[in-house]
Protein backbone atom coordinates (compact mmCIF):
# COMPACT_ATOMS: atom_id res chain seq x y z
CA UNK A 1 0.00 0.00 0.00
CA UNK A 2 1.57 3.48 -0.70
CA UNK A 3 0.03 4.68 2.70
CA UNK A 4 2.73 2.88 4.47
CA UNK A 5 5.69 3.88 2.63
CA UNK A 6 8.37 5.40 4.00
CA UNK A 7 8.76 8.77 1.63
CA UNK A 8 5.38 10.70 0.91
CA UNK A 9 7.26 12.22 -1.97
CA UNK A 10 10.60 12.28 -3.86
CA UNK A 11 11.63 15.04 -5.47
CA UNK A 12 13.80 13.36 -8.70
CA UNK A 13 16.21 15.70 -9.90
CA UNK A 14 16.16 18.26 -7.09
CA UNK A 15 20.06 19.24 -7.99
CA UNK A 16 18.45 21.06 -11.37
CA UNK A 17 17.23 24.25 -11.73
CA UNK A 18 13.43 23.90 -10.67
CA UNK A 19 14.03 20.65 -8.89
CA UNK A 20 15.91 22.97 -5.92
CA UNK A 21 12.99 25.40 -6.36
CA UNK A 22 10.48 22.45 -5.43
CA UNK A 23 12.83 21.48 -2.60
CA UNK A 24 12.93 24.89 -1.66
CA UNK A 25 9.28 25.41 -2.08
CA UNK A 26 8.28 22.33 0.05
CA UNK A 27 10.89 23.14 2.84
CA UNK A 28 9.54 26.61 3.27
CA UNK A 29 5.86 25.53 2.74
CA UNK A 30 5.77 22.09 5.13
CA UNK A 31 9.13 22.15 6.49
CA UNK A 32 11.04 18.69 7.52
CA UNK A 33 9.39 15.37 8.93
CA UNK A 34 5.74 17.80 9.33
CA UNK A 35 2.73 16.74 7.70
CA UNK A 36 4.48 15.67 4.47
CA UNK A 37 7.52 13.37 4.79
CA UNK A 38 9.43 14.24 1.55
CA UNK A 39 13.13 13.57 -0.02
CA UNK A 40 15.28 14.42 -2.67
CA UNK A 41 16.60 12.58 -5.15
CA UNK A 42 19.49 12.66 -7.92
CA UNK A 43 22.34 11.14 -9.27
CA UNK A 44 24.93 12.30 -6.96
CA UNK A 45 24.91 11.81 -3.43
CA UNK A 46 27.67 14.37 -3.23
CA UNK A 47 25.85 16.72 -5.49
CA UNK A 48 22.27 16.14 -3.15
CA UNK A 49 24.41 16.91 -0.14
CA UNK A 50 25.58 19.64 -1.43
CA UNK A 51 22.49 21.47 -2.83
CA UNK A 52 20.62 21.17 0.76
CA UNK A 53 23.03 22.27 2.30
CA UNK A 54 23.22 25.72 0.22
CA UNK A 55 19.27 26.17 0.09
CA UNK A 56 19.54 25.72 4.25
CA UNK A 57 17.66 22.24 4.40
CA UNK A 58 17.59 20.37 7.19
CA UNK A 59 19.67 17.19 6.88
CA UNK A 60 16.77 15.60 8.36
CA UNK A 61 15.43 15.47 4.74
CA UNK A 62 16.40 12.03 3.19
CA UNK A 63 18.63 11.83 -0.04
CA UNK A 64 17.61 9.30 -2.36
CA UNK A 65 20.57 8.31 -4.89
CA UNK A 66 18.57 7.26 -8.70
CA UNK A 67 19.91 7.54 -12.01
CA UNK A 68 17.66 6.91 -15.21
CA UNK A 69 20.14 4.80 -16.68
CA UNK A 70 20.35 2.79 -13.60
CA UNK A 71 16.80 0.73 -13.33
CA UNK A 72 17.43 -1.38 -9.65
CA UNK A 73 18.27 2.42 -8.29
CA UNK A 74 14.89 3.97 -10.15
CA UNK A 75 12.91 0.69 -9.04
CA UNK A 76 14.74 0.82 -5.40
CA UNK A 77 13.46 4.72 -5.33
CA UNK A 78 9.51 4.18 -6.58
CA UNK A 79 8.96 1.80 -4.31
CA UNK A 80 10.21 3.75 -1.34
CA UNK A 81 7.62 6.77 -1.77
CA UNK A 82 4.26 7.43 -2.85
CA UNK A 83 4.99 10.07 -5.14
CA UNK A 84 7.25 10.83 -7.48
CA UNK A 85 8.01 14.45 -8.40
CA UNK A 86 9.97 14.60 -11.41
CA UNK A 87 11.86 17.67 -12.62
CA UNK A 88 14.08 15.50 -14.97
CA UNK A 89 14.05 16.22 -18.72
CA UNK A 90 13.30 16.04 -21.65
CA UNK A 91 11.37 13.04 -20.43
CA UNK A 92 11.37 11.46 -23.68
CA UNK A 93 14.97 10.85 -23.17
CA UNK A 94 15.22 10.56 -19.43
CA UNK A 95 11.39 9.78 -18.21
CA UNK A 96 11.13 5.90 -20.45
CA UNK A 97 12.15 3.68 -17.58
CA UNK A 98 10.84 5.98 -14.01
CA UNK A 99 6.72 6.01 -15.60
CA UNK A 100 7.17 2.33 -16.35
CA UNK A 101 8.70 1.68 -13.21
CA UNK A 102 6.06 3.92 -10.79
CA UNK A 103 2.98 2.46 -13.55
CA UNK A 104 4.34 -1.54 -11.68
CA UNK A 105 4.49 -0.73 -8.54
CA UNK A 106 1.21 1.36 -7.90
CA UNK A 107 3.32 4.31 -7.03
CA UNK A 108 1.83 8.14 -7.93
CA UNK A 109 3.98 10.64 -10.42
CA UNK A 110 4.02 13.78 -11.60
CA UNK A 111 5.90 16.09 -13.92
CA UNK A 112 6.19 18.98 -15.89
CA UNK A 113 5.57 17.32 -19.56
CA UNK A 114 4.94 19.64 -22.59
CA UNK A 115 6.44 16.62 -24.97
CA UNK A 116 3.02 15.42 -26.88
CA UNK A 117 4.92 12.68 -28.76
CA UNK A 118 6.06 11.19 -25.49
CA UNK A 119 3.35 11.15 -24.07
CA UNK A 120 1.87 9.43 -26.57
CA UNK A 121 3.68 6.79 -26.23
CA UNK A 122 3.32 6.66 -22.44
CA UNK A 123 -0.13 6.34 -22.73
CA UNK A 124 -0.15 3.19 -25.08
CA UNK A 125 2.42 1.31 -23.42
CA UNK A 126 1.77 1.90 -19.86
CA UNK A 127 -1.95 2.49 -19.05
CA UNK A 128 -3.04 -0.59 -18.70
CA UNK A 129 -0.41 -1.37 -15.88
CA UNK A 130 -1.08 2.32 -14.24
CA UNK A 131 -4.90 1.15 -13.79
CA UNK A 132 -3.69 -2.65 -12.72
CA UNK A 133 -1.60 -1.47 -10.48
CA UNK A 134 -3.59 1.67 -9.08
CA UNK A 135 -0.61 4.07 -9.86
CA UNK A 136 -1.70 7.79 -10.89
CA UNK A 137 0.50 8.82 -13.82
CA UNK A 138 0.06 12.48 -13.97
CA UNK A 139 1.62 14.56 -16.76
CA UNK A 140 2.17 17.96 -17.06
CA UNK A 141 1.89 19.91 -14.02
CA UNK A 142 3.27 23.04 -14.66
CA UNK A 143 2.84 26.11 -16.75
CA UNK A 144 2.12 22.97 -19.40
CA UNK A 145 -0.52 22.69 -18.58
CA UNK A 146 -2.37 23.28 -15.36
CA UNK A 147 -3.47 26.96 -15.81
CA UNK A 148 -5.20 26.22 -18.99
CA UNK A 149 -6.37 22.08 -17.94
CA UNK A 150 -8.33 24.26 -14.34
CA UNK A 151 -9.07 27.05 -16.15
CA UNK A 152 -11.14 25.41 -18.93
CA UNK A 153 -12.71 23.09 -15.97
CA UNK A 154 -13.16 26.29 -14.14
CA UNK A 155 -15.07 27.72 -16.82
CA UNK A 156 -17.16 24.41 -17.24
CA UNK A 157 -17.84 24.36 -13.78
CA UNK A 158 -19.19 28.21 -14.02
CA UNK A 159 -21.00 27.43 -17.66
CA UNK A 160 -22.76 24.69 -15.49
CA UNK A 161 -23.35 27.01 -12.85
CA UNK A 162 -24.45 30.17 -15.21
CA UNK A 163 -26.44 28.48 -18.05
CA UNK A 164 -27.50 25.30 -16.82
CA UNK A 165 -24.75 22.95 -18.75
CA UNK A 166 -21.35 23.02 -20.42
CA UNK A 167 -20.52 24.92 -23.30
CA UNK A 168 -19.30 23.79 -26.82
CA UNK A 169 -16.62 26.18 -27.74
CA UNK A 170 -14.21 27.60 -25.18
CA UNK A 171 -11.27 30.58 -26.60
CA UNK A 172 -8.10 30.36 -24.55
CA UNK A 173 -6.31 33.92 -24.59
CA UNK A 174 -3.13 34.87 -22.97
CA UNK A 175 -3.91 38.66 -21.59
CA UNK A 176 -0.11 38.65 -20.71
CA UNK A 177 2.72 36.98 -19.76
CA UNK A 178 5.70 38.13 -18.08
CA UNK A 179 8.90 35.64 -17.65
CA UNK A 180 11.40 33.22 -19.66
CA UNK A 181 11.15 29.60 -20.67
CA UNK A 182 12.88 27.10 -18.80
CA UNK A 183 16.42 25.67 -20.30
CA UNK A 184 14.16 22.54 -19.53
CA UNK A 185 11.37 23.38 -21.80
CA UNK A 186 13.74 24.71 -24.79
CA UNK A 187 15.65 21.29 -24.08
CA UNK A 188 12.54 19.35 -24.62
CA UNK A 189 11.77 21.48 -27.46
CA UNK A 190 15.06 21.15 -29.41
CA UNK A 191 14.72 16.90 -28.84
CA UNK A 192 11.21 16.80 -30.05
CA UNK A 193 12.18 19.05 -33.04
CA UNK A 194 14.80 16.17 -33.82
CA UNK A 195 12.95 13.31 -33.27
CA UNK A 196 9.90 14.55 -35.70
CA UNK A 197 12.79 14.99 -38.25
CA UNK A 198 13.74 11.63 -38.22
CA UNK A 199 10.17 10.01 -37.66
CA UNK A 200 7.31 11.39 -39.82
CA UNK A 201 4.98 9.52 -38.06
CA UNK A 202 5.71 11.98 -34.73
CA UNK A 203 4.94 14.91 -36.95
CA UNK A 204 1.02 13.77 -37.29
CA UNK A 205 1.49 13.12 -33.65
CA UNK A 206 2.18 16.64 -32.85
CA UNK A 207 0.10 17.88 -35.52
CA UNK A 208 -2.99 16.22 -34.46
CA UNK A 209 -5.31 18.11 -31.90
CA UNK A 210 -6.59 14.72 -30.46
CA UNK A 211 -3.17 12.70 -30.95
CA UNK A 212 -3.69 12.21 -26.83
CA UNK A 213 -7.25 10.88 -26.84
CA UNK A 214 -7.11 7.72 -27.86
CA UNK A 215 -9.75 6.11 -30.08
CA UNK A 216 -11.61 9.39 -30.53
CA UNK A 217 -11.35 12.58 -32.67
CA UNK A 218 -13.38 15.12 -32.88
CA UNK A 219 -15.07 18.39 -34.26
CA UNK A 220 -12.15 20.12 -36.55
CA UNK A 221 -9.94 22.44 -34.26
CA UNK A 222 -8.94 26.08 -35.48
CA UNK A 223 -5.25 25.76 -36.62
CA UNK A 224 -3.93 28.68 -34.41
CA UNK A 225 -0.77 29.18 -36.40
CA UNK A 226 -1.35 32.69 -37.74
CA UNK A 227 -2.38 36.61 -36.63
CA UNK A 228 -6.40 36.84 -36.74
CA UNK A 229 -8.77 39.62 -35.55
CA UNK A 230 -10.74 37.68 -33.13
CA UNK A 231 -14.29 39.38 -32.92
CA UNK A 232 -15.46 38.31 -30.07
CA UNK A 233 -12.73 40.15 -27.65
CA UNK A 234 -12.61 43.13 -30.44
CA UNK A 235 -8.72 42.42 -30.82
CA UNK A 236 -6.14 40.93 -32.70
CA UNK A 237 -4.22 37.53 -31.32
CA UNK A 238 -1.21 35.54 -32.49
CA UNK A 239 -0.04 32.18 -31.81
CA UNK A 240 0.75 30.70 -28.11
CA UNK A 241 3.77 28.70 -28.09
CA UNK A 242 2.35 26.50 -25.22
CA UNK A 243 -0.97 25.96 -27.74
CA UNK A 244 0.22 22.92 -29.08
CA UNK A 245 0.78 20.29 -26.02
CA UNK A 246 -2.20 22.75 -23.77
CA UNK A 247 -4.68 21.84 -26.25
CA UNK A 248 -3.76 18.06 -26.41
CA UNK A 249 -3.94 18.21 -23.01
CA UNK A 250 -7.21 19.72 -22.63
CA UNK A 251 -9.06 17.60 -25.39
CA UNK A 252 -7.55 14.55 -23.31
CA UNK A 253 -8.71 15.99 -20.16
CA UNK A 254 -12.59 15.79 -21.69
CA UNK A 255 -12.39 12.58 -22.57
CA UNK A 256 -11.25 11.43 -19.19
CA UNK A 257 -14.28 12.96 -17.86
CA UNK A 258 -16.35 11.19 -20.24
CA UNK A 259 -16.67 14.18 -22.72
CA UNK A 260 -18.14 16.45 -19.66
CA UNK A 261 -17.38 20.01 -22.70
CA UNK A 262 -19.55 17.52 -25.24
CA UNK A 263 -17.94 15.11 -28.26
CA UNK A 264 -18.15 18.50 -30.52
CA UNK A 265 -15.94 20.64 -27.99
CA UNK A 266 -13.63 23.21 -29.94
CA UNK A 267 -10.81 24.69 -28.33
CA UNK A 268 -7.85 27.24 -29.10
CA UNK A 269 -5.24 29.21 -27.23
CA UNK A 270 -3.96 32.24 -28.64
CA UNK A 271 -1.73 35.68 -27.32
CA UNK A 272 -4.00 39.12 -26.94
CA UNK A 273 -1.90 42.08 -28.84
CA UNK A 274 -4.80 44.56 -29.02
CA UNK A 275 -6.98 46.50 -31.26
CA UNK A 276 -6.31 48.38 -34.53
CA UNK A 277 -2.98 49.01 -36.69
CA UNK A 278 -0.24 48.56 -33.54
CA UNK A 279 -2.28 45.06 -32.74
CA UNK A 280 -1.82 43.20 -36.08
CA UNK A 281 1.74 44.43 -36.26
CA UNK A 282 2.81 42.85 -32.70
CA UNK A 283 0.41 40.12 -33.32
CA UNK A 284 2.56 39.57 -37.03
CA UNK A 285 5.81 40.28 -34.95
CA UNK A 286 4.78 37.42 -32.32
CA UNK A 287 4.02 35.08 -35.14
CA UNK A 288 7.72 35.18 -36.97
CA UNK A 289 9.59 35.14 -33.79
CA UNK A 290 12.10 32.21 -34.05
CA UNK A 291 13.62 32.87 -30.53
CA UNK A 292 12.34 29.42 -28.70
CA UNK A 293 14.53 28.26 -31.85
CA UNK A 294 17.65 30.09 -31.61
CA UNK A 295 17.84 30.31 -27.27
CA UNK A 296 20.22 28.83 -26.06
CA UNK A 297 19.65 28.74 -22.48
CA UNK A 298 20.75 25.26 -20.97
CA UNK A 299 18.84 22.72 -18.93
CA UNK A 300 19.72 23.64 -14.93
CA UNK A 301 20.03 27.69 -15.99
CA UNK A 302 17.37 30.07 -15.14
CA UNK A 303 16.28 33.96 -14.44
CA UNK A 304 17.39 35.03 -11.12
CA UNK A 305 15.24 35.53 -8.32
CA UNK A 306 14.23 38.68 -8.74
CA UNK A 307 13.21 38.16 -12.12
CA UNK A 308 10.88 34.95 -11.08
CA UNK A 309 9.68 37.70 -8.76
CA UNK A 310 8.84 40.14 -10.99
CA UNK A 311 7.24 37.47 -13.10
CA UNK A 312 3.40 37.03 -13.47
CA UNK A 313 0.82 35.81 -16.08
CA UNK A 314 -3.10 36.02 -16.91
CA UNK A 315 -5.06 34.11 -18.72
CA UNK A 316 -8.62 34.76 -20.27
CA UNK A 317 -10.93 31.74 -20.66
CA UNK A 318 -14.31 32.41 -23.43
CA UNK A 319 -16.99 29.95 -23.25
CA UNK A 320 -19.68 30.49 -25.66
CA UNK A 321 -22.90 28.61 -25.73
CA UNK A 322 -24.80 26.78 -28.66
CA UNK A 323 -27.07 30.36 -28.60
CA UNK A 324 -24.27 32.43 -28.22
CA UNK A 325 -24.40 33.56 -24.46
CA UNK A 326 -20.39 34.20 -23.11
CA UNK A 327 -19.25 32.89 -19.71
CA UNK A 328 -15.91 34.35 -18.96
CA UNK A 329 -13.56 33.26 -16.24
CA UNK A 330 -9.69 34.09 -15.74
CA UNK A 331 -6.23 33.05 -14.52
CA UNK A 332 -3.86 34.72 -12.85
CA UNK A 333 -0.56 33.57 -11.38
CA UNK A 334 1.75 35.91 -9.26
CA UNK A 335 5.28 34.83 -10.72
CA UNK A 336 7.32 33.73 -13.50
CA UNK A 337 5.72 30.71 -15.38
CA UNK A 338 8.50 28.61 -16.73
CA UNK A 339 10.13 28.62 -12.85
CA UNK A 340 8.29 30.42 -10.04
CA UNK A 341 4.83 29.12 -10.47
CA UNK A 342 6.04 25.96 -12.11
CA UNK A 343 8.09 24.71 -9.30
CA UNK A 344 4.89 25.61 -6.73
CA UNK A 345 2.47 23.91 -9.25
CA UNK A 346 3.82 20.72 -9.12
CA UNK A 347 4.68 20.48 -5.63
CA UNK A 348 1.33 21.11 -4.64
CA UNK A 349 -0.18 18.58 -7.68
CA UNK A 350 2.11 16.10 -5.78
CA UNK A 351 0.47 17.14 -1.76
CA UNK A 352 -2.98 16.22 -3.74
CA UNK A 353 -2.18 13.15 -4.88
CA UNK A 354 -0.58 12.14 -1.66
CA UNK A 355 -3.22 14.04 0.95
CA UNK A 356 -6.25 12.48 -1.41
CA UNK A 357 -5.63 8.12 -2.95
CA UNK A 358 -9.43 8.87 -3.18
CA UNK A 359 -9.51 11.87 -5.82
CA UNK A 360 -8.38 8.88 -8.79
CA UNK A 361 -8.12 5.52 -9.61
CA UNK A 362 -4.87 4.25 -11.09
CA UNK A 363 -4.12 5.18 -15.08
CA UNK A 364 -2.42 8.32 -16.52
CA UNK A 365 -4.36 11.44 -16.56
CA UNK A 366 -4.25 14.88 -17.07
CA UNK A 367 -4.43 17.29 -13.85
CA UNK A 368 -8.28 18.02 -14.65
CA UNK A 369 -9.52 15.07 -14.25
CA UNK A 370 -7.67 13.55 -11.64
CA UNK A 371 -7.39 16.00 -9.24
CA UNK A 372 -10.11 18.83 -10.68
CA UNK A 373 -11.52 21.36 -8.06
CA UNK A 374 -9.28 19.74 -5.15
CA UNK A 375 -6.35 21.18 -6.96
CA UNK A 376 -7.74 24.34 -7.76
CA UNK A 377 -8.20 25.01 -3.82
CA UNK A 378 -4.67 23.99 -2.77
CA UNK A 379 -3.06 25.82 -6.09
CA UNK A 380 -5.22 29.14 -5.29
CA UNK A 381 -4.54 28.82 -1.15
CA UNK A 382 -0.80 27.82 -1.55
CA UNK A 383 0.80 28.38 -5.12
CA UNK A 384 0.09 31.92 -6.41
CA UNK A 385 -2.95 31.28 -8.43
CA UNK A 386 -5.99 32.81 -9.04
CA UNK A 387 -9.13 31.82 -10.82
CA UNK A 388 -11.77 34.50 -11.19
CA UNK A 389 -15.51 34.63 -12.71
CA UNK A 390 -15.06 38.10 -15.21
CA UNK A 391 -18.37 39.89 -16.31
Amino acid sequence: MKSNRELGIVVYGATGFTGRLVAEYLNNQYGVNGEVVWAMAGRSLSKLEQVRDEMGISADVPLVVADSSDLDSINAMVERTAVVCTTVGPYQLYGNELVAACAAAGTDYVDLCGEPGWMHKMIGAHSAAAEASGARIVFSCGFDSIPFDLGVLFLQQTAEQKLGSTVPRVRGRVRAMKGTFSGGTLASFRTTMAAAAKDPELINVLRNPFSLTPGFSGAEQPRGDKPVFDEVLQSWIAPFVMASINTKNIHRSNQLMGHRYGTDFVYDEMMVTGPGDKGEAIANHIANDNSMAEDQTQPGEGPSTEERENGMYDVLFVGEASDGQLVKVSVQGDKDPGYGSTSKMIAESAICLLKNPEAASGGIWTPAPAMGSLLIERVQANAGLTFTVED
